[in-house]
Parts: structure tokens; C-alpha cells; sequence
């Protein structure tokens, strides 16, 4: 099986996200032991975004750093687990808000598909792209 950062390129639907972890120096990390547990925007999610903002982050690493570690939670949480939280602690530091009520809601965003699976974690694909406060 793959690590979470060769599960997204494998994938084909994470280029934004993949060329932003690069950018962001954090491929070793994500390529590390973990486990982790990553919620994935997709190309489409990262398109949403007011024009500017993927490449305004790509020249503050800094900045990008921070939002890509807050789609990071330490640990392989799946989808039974998430559904059981009404919060979790980012690799960033804040917390992200979690609703089950109706599908799984990651703050404003909607997880597509849960549980893919890679060798050192997993992998909840969302439809928006999550920003720290």
C-alpha cells in the first residue's frame, strides 16, 4: 500500500493539494511513520477559492504550511471514529468542528469519501478546502 502523500498522486485528483505539500516542505513528514489522518481537498475544492489565494499561499510558506497542517489530525481516525467526535485537534494546533448529523461536515466541508486507506494512515477526501481561523 501507499504512504498518504503517493495514495493523493496515485489518485490524480489532488495536483493542488500534492504541489502544495511539496511547496510547503512537508512530503518527508507525510511520508513518515504517522499514522496520520488527512482531510484531502480535491483540484475542485482548491478551484473554489477566490482567485489568487492558492498561489498567494504557494509564495507565504509560512501561511501555507499552517493551512495545509489543519487538514492533519495525528492518529488514523476512519470514519466510525469521526462520526463519534464533535471536534478534532489539527496537526496545526486549532481544532476543526465536526458534524455527523447529516453526511459528515469537516467545518463548511462535506467529506465525499471517507476511509481511503494508505500504509500510514488515511485519507477523508472533502469537497472545501479548510482555513484556520
Amino acid at each position: 500500500m501507499a504512504d498518504v502523500v503517493d495514495t493523493a498522486v496515485n489518485a490524480g485528483s489532488f495536483s493542488t493539494l500534492v504541489s502544495a505539500i511539496k511547496a510547503a516542505g512537508l512530503v518527508e513528514t507525510l511520508k513518515g511513520a504517522g499514522p496520520f489522518t488527512v482531510f484531502a481537498p480535491t483540484d475542485e475544492a482548491f478551484a473554489k477559492l477566490p482567485q489568487g489565494t492558492v498561489e498567494g499561499l504557494l509564495k507565504d510558506l509560512p501561511k501555507l504550511k499552517q493551512v495545509l497542517t489543519y487538514h492533519v489530525v495525528s492518529g488514523k481516525v476512519m470514519a466510525s471514529d469521526v462520526v463519534k467526535l464533535k471536534s478534532a485537534k489539527t496537526v496545526e494546533g486549532s481544532d476543526v468542528k465536526i458534524d455527523a448529523s447529516n453526511g459528515v461536515k469537516v467545518n463548511d466541508a462535506t467529506v465525499t469519501t471517507p476511509d481511503v486507506a494508505a500504509d500510514n494512515g488515511v485519507i477523508h477526501i472533502v469537497d472545501t478546502v479548510l482555513l484556520p481561523a
